[in-house]
């Protein structure tokens, strides 16, 4: 990264040169480093929106272009053409691997699919009814206490080990979540399946009957893992790098990533949609939310629609769509009335002129929650699902910062806008 350029700072009468640091793609970052210990002043940027924090190596993200990609692999590529494992192995390791690497890599994980016996006892402190989400931060924390061999952050080969049993294990606690608040029995992974295929088989088989997993619906399964495995520095994200700085242990930050994930503004979106749509209930209705949702003076907003990120359109949306389709094709839901109010709203905002012209498209949330909601599975599980999607860009992440030389732990600063020095009061005088 070659500092050509500089930017001059007036304050106070004094001129502050500034490096200019150009990026593989994207704006040029100017490097504020020093800022304070020359000319003691700190930046203001609530939300970190336009704050670079790390060097990375792993996603970029052009959002007026609407374009994602994986170690400069664009999304579209890697959802139509790749799978999962794949996706973690360039993820976590830069390339794309020949295969050779990519057997080895596979067996690596399915070999680690299952967790100690001793975390089942976990599953029974919690209550039936708890949030799937507040049990999976508690087991993928608990997970440090069980493998000891892996939580020094200073050996590689120790890494190594917590990124393959965290990519592992997570989907299988996360099926555990599910199965305990149905009062089911655990399912215990089965090596001869694929990733997403032994995902769906410990959701939703029992041992009273065989359960065959439909091929179309992993694949789907596979698409929406693939499309939510990293998205650049986002909160979660964030989070887990944060609490890395500190040198926690790895299975402390991804819990710390899935707590922050959990709300409804980050990994709770589809959620929050499939929850909207429910509102509405019927397609004779959507006029009046329609009218809601542009009516200014009405808090109610449409969720599913736009993105933070993306100002046009959201690249991993056109991918999902089609599984939707396809999904919903094969199960023959086409009856059910939430997702005829999901399909109806879906045609009108991409026809629709105040949709079109702010760019309010549907977005990966809203697609992701009508094949999970097809698929069978409560709403309460869609973060999970996000969760285990995004823990090998979590753990990219981690690696990533643990492995730079700049690395330092966290420390945000602050405008103080508080009460100016004043001294105390005996309680008497007051």
């Amino acid at each position: 990264m070659a500092e050509e350029k500089t930017a001059r700072l007036h304050l106070a009468g004094k001129d502050y040169d500034l490096a200019v640091l150009s990026p593989t793609a994207g704006p040029d970052v100017v490097d504020i480093r020093k800022l304070y210990s020359e000319a003691d002043v700190f930046t203001y940027d609530p939300g970190f929106t336009s704050t670079a924090s790390c060097d990375s190596t792993i996603t970029y993200i052009d959002g007026d272009k609407g374009e994602l990609w994986y170690r400069g692999y664009p999304i579209e590529q890697l959802a139509s053409e790749s799978h999962y494992l794949e996706v973690c192995y360039l993820l976590l390791y830069g390339e794309l691997p020949n295969k050779d690497q990519l057997v080895d890599f596979e067996t690596r994980i399915t070999r680690h699919t299952m967790v100690h016996e001793q975390m089942h006892y976990f599953f029974r402190g919690f209550r039936r009814d708890s949030h799937p989400m507040a049990t999976m931060v508690g087991v993928v924390g608990a997970m440090s206490a069980f493998y000891h061999d892996s939580i020094d952050i200073n050996d590689p080969v120790q890494r190594e080990i917590a990124s393959i049993r965290l990519i592992a294990k997570v989907p299988t606690i996360a099926a555990m979540a599910y199965k305990y608040s149905l009062g089911q029995p655990f399912v215990y992974p089965r090596n001869e399946l694929d990733y997403a295929s032994n995902f769906l088989h410990m959701c939703f088989s029992v041992p009273a009957e065989p359960y065959h997993v439909d091929p179309a619906l992993s694949r789907a399964m596979d698409r929406i893992f693939t499309l939510h495995a990293d998205h650049e520095q986002n909160a979660s994200t964030s989070t887990v790098r944060l609490a890395g700085s500190s040198g926690a242990n790895p299975f402390a930050c991804i819990a710390a990533g899935i707590a922050c994930l959990w709300g409804p503004a980050h990994g709770g979106a589809n959620q929050a949609c499939l929850e909207m749509l429910r509102e509405i209930g019927s397609v004779e209705r959507i006029p009046e939310f329609l009218a809601r949702a542009k009516d200014k003076n009405d808090p109610f907003r449409l969720m599913g629609f736009g993105h933070r990120v993306y100002k046009n359109f959201d690249p991993r949306a056109k991918v999902m769509k089609e599984s939707a389709d396809e999904v919903l094709d094969l199960l023959g839901v086409h009856n059910n009335p939430t997702l005829q109010v999901a399909k109806e709203l879906e045609r009108i905002a991409l026809e629709d002129e105040y949709f079109v012209s702010k760019k309010l498209y549907p977005n990966v949330d809203f697609y992701s929650g009508i094949i999970l909601e097809a698929m069978g599975f409560p709403t309460s599980m869609f973060t999970p699902i996000f969760a285990l999607s995004r823990t090998v860009g979590w753990i990219s992440q981690w690696k990533e910062m643990i492995a730079d030389p700049q690395n330092k732990i966290g420390r945000p600063r602050q405008l103080y806008v508080g009460s100016p020095r004043r001294d105390y009061k005996p309680l008497d005088a007051r």
